[in-house]
Order: structure tokens, then C-alpha cells, then sequence
């Protein structure tokens, strides 16, 4: 009875940590006087998955955990005897939990759920208790051109990126930020999938391999094709995640929400910090004329920021990266249509570390370390700054 009731106060508290582990929570206990940017509370879930939430009752008969949508006969029991505990699903296919504390087993509990790949393991032993997640299935790939970053400062536009590219558009002039500036611009950054990619949980993002030397290994995990237009598009990321800095600039890839957290509370302390985005009162907005607004625009931070930019990839992968003699705007837009947009813009003081063929050089006829060089922030793409 004493190795029943341990083994249902077990499942229980796992199941406790995993809640208490999303990266929601996270960013609340780190930083519980900064708000959470609308554009990153929208990549906590996937479109490709179900928000469906878990209840977990304890009663004498066991352990019941629903993760249905309250259907009767939709939850999964918890049967605890002498031979282990089993889960039933209710499918004919049912989830072991061994036990054991002999020799040749290392002691603790095992959870396995589902196939390789696509299960949740939950390891018990003496350092504590380990949850993984794995994938529950993956955005589908709807093509877009590889191309460079324009956000990463080493690289020069290419012709195509130059005339094709919508965020082009998004660099201007410290000085035309005035109200009536009239400018064409859509703020909806495109990432190759027919939704949005959301944010791993930090444990499970540790177990997915990341980096050019793994190449091989991560087309397997993610079942993209070597070669097709999806591999290279995320080559490139992890090419632009293991390049040189510009200048002097700190750069990271964060592949959580919680390492962009710590990223950024590094940089810049955690007492005095806000992260903002670019917000847009309409879905997908069509690329169109907006006109900064006559309220004005407020200036934010004027000394050092982190930056984050959200790449192409399969899950929420940010390019971030702090420089210093930035400048830190909010610019009230009115599009053509009446559509309103409370934009981010950053400015670059000094660029004179950047590449000479940079995309926003080309769009704006100057050159590097000329003038102050400044853009609009999509609106999955986040700055952090100190006040």
C-alpha cells in the first residue's frame, strides 16, 4: 500500500514539474515585472497542435488523467500493482511505467509514451526527475526562397533579395521619422510554413540537435529531404547562427523562449527591462502605404538593446544580438486602409562594420558609418531594452 500511494504522489508531482516548466511561467518567475510581448505569448502554441489541456484526478481507484475535450471514456487510467503501473489509453495500446530498484537498472522509474521520436519520457532516479517531450509532429513546409537574413549585418543583399524581399522595405532613415511620413510596408514575416512555428520547452530544445556539424542528423529528426528547398532554407539559419560577430556586437541563437530570456537578462540586468514588439490590429496585413501618425513618435531606450530576431526553422528559433549606440522607437502607423499598427523601430548609429552591400545600404543609396540606419521590426521579431 506505502509503494502504491508513493507511486500515485510520483505521477502526480511529475506531472506538476512539467506544468510548472513551460516557458510561460518561466519568463514569469524570471522577470515578473515585464510583460510578455504579444508576439512571443503567440509562439507558446503551435497551429499545429492541440490546445487541449491536461486534468489530473486522484481518487481511490488510481490515478485518471483526461487530455480529451471532457468526452466521457476520454481520459487515460493509471493502474498501479505489483507488476509495474500501467496506463491505459483507451486505444488497446498502453504506456508501461516500470519500477525497479535492482540491480542492473540503475533504480527509479521509466516512463515511455508513444513511438521514438513522438513520446514524452519521464526518467526517476537519484538526480531528480527528468521530463522530455518529444515532437508531437511538425509545420508543414510551403516553400520560400532561401535567403540571407537582413537582420544579420555580415552579409550582402543579392539582386533577387534586393527587389523581391518585403523586408526591404523596413529600413529608412532616422531622419524621416516624422509624422507624415508616408512609407509601404507589410510586417508579417514570412518563415516558409503554413502557420507559425512555436517555441520548444528548454528541455526538449536541449535534445534536439542544432548545428552545421550535425546537418545530417537534423534533416533525419525533422524528415526533410537533403537538398530540397526546406533543408536550405535552414542551413542557412544555423549558417547565420555560427557566424562571425560584426564589430562589436554579442550575438546568440536562442532555440527557447527561456535561453532568450537569459540571453538578454545578461546583457542588460533583469531590475529594469522591457521587451516589445511590433503590433498590428489586422491578421496578415497586405503590404500597403502607412503614414506615421500625428502623435508622434516616442523614444524608448537610446544607449544598448538586445535584438531578436525570428528565423526560419521548423520551431522558434530567434537570431539575437546586442550592440551598443542603438535607439529604440515607438511609431504609431496609419495605413491607407484605416488598418492601425503600433511599430518597433530600432536605429543603428554606427554601422560601420557592416557589410558595404548590406540590404539596407542598397535600399537607402548611403554607406556604412555614413548615417543612422533604422528598421521597422516584424512582428515576430522582439527588442529588449533597459529604462
Amino acid at each position: 500500500m506505502a509503494i502504491r500511494l508513493s507511486l500515485i504522489c510520483l505521477l502526480v508531482s511529475v506531472t506538476a514539474i512539467a506544468a510548472d516548466l513551460t516557458p510561460e511561467r518561466y519568463w514569469n518567475s524570471a522577470l515578473p515585472n515585464t510583460p510578455i510581448p504579444n508576439s512571443l505569448r503567440h509562439l507558446f502554441t503551435s497551429d499545429f497542435s492541440d490546445e487541449e489541456s491536461t486534468n489530473v484526478q486522484v481518487g481511490k481507484g488510481g490515478v485518471n488523467v483526461y487530455t480529451g475535450k471532457g468526452k466521457p471514456g476520454g481520459g487515460t487510467a493509471v493502474n498501479v500493482g505489483k507488476g509495474g503501473v500501467h496506463v491505459n489509453t483507451g486505444k488497446g495500446k498502453g504506456t508501461h511505467v516500470s519500477v525497479s530498484g535492482g540491480k542492473g537498472h540503475g533504480g527509479g522509474v521509466g516512463v515511455h509514451t508513444g513511438k521514438p521520436g513522438k513520446r514524452t519520457d519521464v526518467g526517476v532516479g537519484k538526480g531528480g526527475v527528468i521530463v522530455h517531450t518529444r515532437h508531437k509532429g511538425k509545420p508543414v513546409y510551403v516553400g520560400v526562397k532561401p535567403g540571407h537574413n537582413p537582420f544579420a549585418y555580415n552579409y550582402a543583399a543579392s539582386e533577387t533579395q534586393l527587389h523581391d524581399d518585403p523586408k526591404a522595405a523596413l529600413f529608412f532613415l532616422e531622419k524621416d521619422m516624422v509624422p507624415g511620413k508616408a512609407m509601404n510596408l507589410r510586417f508579417n514575416a514570412e518563415d516558409g510554413y503554413n502557420g507559425k512555428t512555436a517555441f520548444l520547452p528548454r528541455g526538449e530544445a536541449e535534445t534536439v540537435p542544432f548545428g552545421s556539424e550535425k546537418s545530417s542528423e537534423i534533416l533525419n529528426t525533422f524528415s526533410v529531404k537533403p537538398g530540397s528547398g526546406e533543408a536550405e532554407m535552414m542551413k542557412k539559419t544555423i549558417e547565420e547562427c555560427e557566424a562571425k560577430r560584426v564589430g562589436g556586437e554579442e550575438k546568440y541563437c536562442a532555440t527557447s523562449l527561456e535561453s532568450m530570456v537569459d540571453f538578454s537578462v545578461s546583457k542588460l540586468g533583469k531590475d529594469h527591462v522591457r521587451a516589445v514588439s511590433t503590433e498590428v490590429a489586422e491578421k496578415n496585413a497586405p503590404m500597403q502605404k502607412y503614414r506615421i501618425a500625428a502623435a508622434g513618435v516616442k523614444k524608448l531606450s537610446d544607449d544598448k538593446s538586445v535584438v531578436c530576431h525570428k528565423q526560419k526553422y521548423p520551431f522558434a528559433v530567434f537570431y539575437c544580438h546586442k550592440a551598443m549606440m542603438t535607439s529604440v522607437y515607438a511609431v504609431p502607423l496609419e495605413g491607407e486602409n484605416g488598418l492601425r499598427a503600433k511599430a518597433v523601430a530600432v536605429c543603428h548609429k554606427n554601422t560601420s562594420a557592416w557589410n558595404p552591400n548590406h540590404l539596407a545600404f542598397k535600399v537607402l543609396k548611403v554607406k556604412p558609418g555614413s548615417v543612422p540606419v533604422c528598421h521597422f521590426l516584424p512582428e515576430t521579431h522582439v527588442v529588449w531594452f533597459s529604462y
